[in-house]
């Protein structure tokens, strides 16, 4: 086991990454642990307009940068999974499913959310395969062809965009009676010739032939009727879920599963706090993300100053 860190951030986005800023800048010792690649879900943006003090950038651009920043001011990272943490004499062991263990004085839990599926018969052995939740990675796979964007926030409106750009047509599918995105990229998408919008309506199945993904079936909510929409691939963007049950023994979780931490993002146990889009909160943005990983890292350093 190595030498002891000051601070052990499980999660390379923004929250986790900003965590680690506050946290060097306060002259700590920092081990960054994320899973997949760092940025988390802000990679999948590919137009980000809404950070301040910065007219606009792409999430790739956004995690890059924090990235070097905080490489620059001295975090080490491991691309590993982080499975457990347990309490050791004041301390913690951070334990991953890779078998590593490392010894440290706080965490912070910035484990973010992860793709909502619709739950539909064969959607699993789609995807990546007729179904896909990003534009930005696998767009350029339906150029000229048909496509459905099953949900109707900014998260499926910006993808939209991106589709219409590239396909012969985009079916927005969205089981509410309105779509919840922007009011700007509604206007963009419903001057488009090549973007049909359905409104009330629940994708039912999935149409497949010979294993492959050819459509999907879909009901009008108020009136019943059925629709077979025959298309080339079906992305989606119906919210997102954490995963924390891992953590369940040391934090509180909502109904949700999400951290029931408030926004000094303390948790029941002394030493681990959390930030981010897995904790409970109304909003979920790349600002409030950021706005956690402070939080979350200045607590940790006041902890660190009280204990030891």
């Amino acid at each position: 086991m190595p030498e002891i860190y000051d601070v052990v951030v499980a999660g390379g986005g923004p929250a986790g990454m900003t965590a680690a800023l506050y946290a060097l800048r306060n002259g700590r010792r920092v081990l960054v642990i994320e899973k997949e690649g760092f940025g988390g879900q802000i990679t999948h943006s590919p137009k980000v307009e809404n950070f301040p003090g910065t007219l606009t950038m792409s999430g790739n651009e956004f995690a890059d940068r924090l990235f070097d920043q905080i490489i620059a001011q001295g975090a080490e990272f491991e691309v590993e999974t982080v499975s457990a943490v347990e309490p050791a004499d004041g301390f913690h062991i951070v334990r991953t499913e890779e078998g590593s263990a490392y010894k440290t004085r706080t965490v912070i839990l910035a484990t973010g959310v992860k793709h909502r599926v619709l739950g539909l018969e064969g959607e699993e052995d789609l995807i990546g395969d007729g179904i896909s939740f990003c534009a930005v990675c696998d767009g350029d796979f339906y150029s000229g062809k048909r496509v459905c964007m099953a949900g109707g926030g900014n998260s499926a409106l910006q993808e939209s965009v991106l589709l219409s750009d590239k396909c012969r047509e985009v079916i927005i599918l969205q089981d509410l009676p309105y779509l919840t995105g922007e009011k700007s990229l509604q206007d963009i998408l419903r001057a488009r010739d090549n973007v049909r919008i359905l409104v009330n309506t629940r994708i039912t199945s999935i149409l497949q032939e010979n294993g492959a993904f050819r459509g999907v079936t879909v009901e009008d909510r108020e009136s019943g009727k059925a629709e077979t929409i025959l298309c080339d691939g079906m992305f989606e963007a119906v919210g997102m879920m954490p995963e924390n049950d891992a953590f369940r023994e040391i934090t509180e979780l909502d109904e949700y599963g999400y951290f029931n931490s408030a926004e000094d993002c303390l948790t029941k146990t002394p030493g681990i706090f959390v930030a981010g889009d897995c904790r409970k909160k109304q909003i979920r943005q790349v600002t409030t993300a950021a706005g956690d990983g402070a939080v979350a890292a200045m607590a940790a350093c006041m902890y660190i100053n009280r204990n030891f």
